[in-house]
């Protein structure tokens, strides 16, 4: 059996018993439901009859991918349609025939890449189905509990996958806490999609860093500014975010001020 954790949502190697704990939750970025671990399957979830995922267009070239009702943490992936590239960007623990013959019907899908380890879920099913690789970032290799011949471990601060479509390492959340930019989204303005690496917030206006978001552990300033040096020279203006919200307008303007912002307020000097 290939047992998946009800609260994050990974998917662990093949044995015959569930795991005694989780390697994602017992660890203070997430955590252990207060009822307990526990586990179900990819096989399980598909014969409940309960889950199914909502594939909806944001923007031309980008849909994005939920599951309904919310399984494990309830993130959002993305199909990035980068001219003849596709790209699934970040996953969902939750996969099906329904889901597979949805994103074939908008030319399928060409790799997988995955912001940090909390979004890993069953990413190495997803691959299978789909016949792609999945890029995770060697920083993280350690959170890895499913590898196979799909998973490429990529190094360094950019990898392009396609023209106008490349991974950047910013850390943060996670050593290799990645996101994609997409340069030709929203009319040629300039796509960030950032899974929480750069979380947006409740004021839409506004993005956030943290360390651990369950448990609300804020990042130090200087990673807090050395996220945003990195992205200061790309061009976008727009963001979307792991839980379908997104910074519409003047993204990158405002990823500047929330950095500035944050590290006033860990140095005392906001409010």
């Amino acid at each position: 059996m290939q047992y998946v954790c009800t609260t994050c949502g990974t998917q662990y190697p093949s044995a015959p018993e569930a795991p005694e704990r989780c390697l994602i939750c017992d660890e203070e970025r997430q955590y252990v439901n207060p009822n307990g671990q526990s586990w179900t399957t990819l096989e399980a979830l598909r014969e409940s009859k309960t889950y199914s995922n909502e594939i909806k267009k944001e923007e031309d070239g980008l849909y994005s991918l939920s599951t309904r009702p919310r399984f494990a943490i309830g993130q959002t992936a993305y199909l990035v349609q980068a001219g003849g590239f596709h790209l699934l960007w970040d996953c969902v623990a939750y996969l099906d025939e329904h889901t597979l013959q949805a994103l074939a019907e908008l030319g399928g899908v060409d790799a997988i890449a995955i912001s940090h380890p909390h979004y890993y879920t069953t990413h190495a099913e997803w691959a299978k189905a789909l016949g792609v690789p999945v890029y995770l970032h060697v920083d993280d290799r350690q959170w890895a509990v499913r590898q196979d011949s799909s998973t490429v471990f990529w190094s360094g601060e950019k990898l392009e996958l396609a023209p106008g479509l490349a991974l950047h390492r910013l850390g943060g959340h996670f050593d290799g806490g990645t996101v994609a930019h997409w340069e030709q989204g929203n009319d040629g303005k300039g796509v960030l999609l950032t899974g929480d690496i750069i979380q947006v917030v409740q004021d839409r206006r506004w993005v956030s860093f943290m360390y651990s978001y369950p448990n609300l552990i804020p990042l130090p300033a200087f990673k807090v500014k050395r996220i945003a040096d990195k992205v200061r020279d790309l061009p976008f203006d727009r963001i979307y975010n792991a839980f379908n919200r997104m910074v519409k307008a003047n993204a990158a303007e405002s990823v500047q001020r929330s950095a500035a912002r944050y590290i006033q307020a860990l140095e005392g000097k906001h409010g």
